[in-house]
């Protein structure tokens, strides 16, 4: 066992794996959140959202030993239900057969890390500490909290998120570059309760999309019965949250955009008026660790929109790479710990940066194409190279949530064959010639990808998949 103690500050789903990690590695943790113990008649704070459980994160999950515990309160989400105006639902799958993603509570998964992470000898965690910050000093970091008396570490990790009150102390570093973007769009929740039965009211394998140019809602299933729903929108605008101001106009806007889903929602008008409109927020930040004593991990450094339903997954794969590295080579040494986070700070940067372009664009995808025919038709010619090439051609989505190549090499595949593609979808007489031509479509696009990968000069600048003005 190591003697080094070293400090979390931020209780969430990334703090309490990151704690639990370096507990099985022999090192001493304590984990301090501002929040009470959200177990005891309470819960947890901030965004509810469900979480999108993908491949990334299970992995991480494996290496602390809680994957079994986790899929107790997980469910396979299999594709996508699309919704239009006429209430007609068409299933776009995910990947291939065996492939899905798992719709997890929040407050259920961060209460199963914080109990595994508390059981383990190594790791202490406190609730109702407000940390202020933190000094570096000779020995180690000096944690400081608002009501507490300060504590000496040998180092901390921030995870305490978006608004991490340790990167903000990293600001003041010299060479310390921060970017905050909000976007113009918010979010409510509504739940959609059980039926009488306590059955669910729609079809439980699928995240439920209603696409609608400039604003969407969605659901994701709960175990028991339930479904979380949330309208994405613009804060102002025609169709807006500013533009909902009674009642009635709830009433309006859910049965002229979600006319099928308004029957499913029994408490809609009594969740409009207690929840809030939040807010969505991204971060980037380099770097991500101050020599050997402060490291960012999560949302503290690279914090996302939630359409790619990768943010928990790129926090926890954050701790899959930490965990590697300690396993590598244990650090016994502060240039030890210096190379090992220079490492992790090297390696996860680009990712970071290219999983928050890849969730913004998704988005778009999202609200605005997942109902436009020619982007279905393109997905399909898709789906048909792949099937026929799967060594040379795997979907953009399935290269980010089907696999563990880094996010910053899926958005760059992505880009080639968004490239292939819109040579493709520019033929003439796509749309009727497909059907017929399917085999020789296919044929020019490996065709076009060999072309693509001895010259990658040849895709088109600007990117031709990126448009990330939401």
């Amino acid at each position: 066992m190591s003697t080094e103690h070293h400090a979390i500050v931020g209780a969430g789903l990334v703090g309490g794996l990151l704690g639990l990690i370096l507990a099985q590695r022999g090192f001493q943790v304590t984990i301090y959140e501002r929040r009470s113990d959200p177990r005891i008649g309470k819960t947890l704070e901030g965004r509810s959202i469900n979480l999108a459980l993908s491949d990334r994160g299970w992995k991480a999950l494996e290496i602390a030993g809680v994957a079994d515990k986790v899929r107790e309160i997980a469910l396979p989400v299999l594709g996508r239900r699309m919704h239009d105006l006429s209430g007609n639902e068409t299933f776009q799958k995910y990947g291939v057969e065996g492939q899905c993603i798992y719709s997890v509570s929040r407050s259920g998964l961060n209460a199963i890390l914080i109990e595994a992470a508390e059981s383990h000898p190594l790791v202490k965690v406190k609730f109702d500490h407000v940390s202020t910050g933190y000094e570096i000093v000779k020995d180690g970091v000096v944690v400081n909290f608002k009501n507490e008396k300060a504590i000496l570490h040998d180092r901390v990790f921030g995870t305490d998120g978006v608004f991490s009150v340790i990167r903000e102390k990293m600001t003041h570093t010299d060479r310390f570059d921060f970017s905050q973007r909000y976007l113009p769009h918010g979010y409510k929740e509504i739940a959609m309760t059980p039926t009488e039965d306590g059955d669910f009211r729609m079809a439980n394998n699928g995240l439920h999309i209603w696409p609608r140019g400039q604003f969407m809602f969605m659901a994701l299933p709960n175990p028991g019965g339930s479904f979380t729903c949330t309208l994405f929108a613009p804060f102002e605008g025609e169709e807006s949250f500013e533009n909902i101001k009674s009642d009635s106009d709830v009433i309006d806007f859910f049965e002229r955009h979600f006319p099928d889903a308004i029957s499913h929602l029994p408490n809609l008008l009594e969740d409009w008026n207690s929840n809030p409109v939040s807010s969505l927020c991204t971060v980037k930040c380099f770097p991500w660790n101050i020599k050997s004593r402060v490291a960012l991990v999560g949302d503290a450094a690279h914090a996302i929109v939630p359409f790619f339903g990768q943010g928990m997954n790129a926090g926890f794969e954050d701790c899959s790479l930490i965990a590697e590295l300690l396993d590598s080579q244990l650090p016994s040494s502060e240039e030890d710990w210096l190379t090992l986070l220079d490492k992790y700070t090297r390696l996860r940067k680009p990712a970071g940066d290219a999983i928050l372009d890849l969730a913004l664009h998704n988005y778009i995808v999202m609200r605005d194409k997942t109902s436009d025919a020619t982007f279905l038709l393109q997905k399909k010619i898709e789906a048909k190279i792949a099937t026929t090439h799967p060594d040379r051609w795997k979907p953009l989505y399935s290269l980010v949530t089907f696999s563990h190549i880094p996010y910053q090499d899926a958005l760059a595949r992505g880009e080639m064959q968004q490239a292939i593609m819109n040579e493709i979808m520019s033929s003439p007489n796509i749309e009727s010639s497909w059907a017929k031509s399917s085999n020789e479509i296919v044929s020019r696009a490996i065709s076009l990808l060999n072309e693509y990968e001895a010259d990658a000069t040849k895709i088109a600048r600007p990117s031709p998949l990126l448009d990330t003005n939401v």
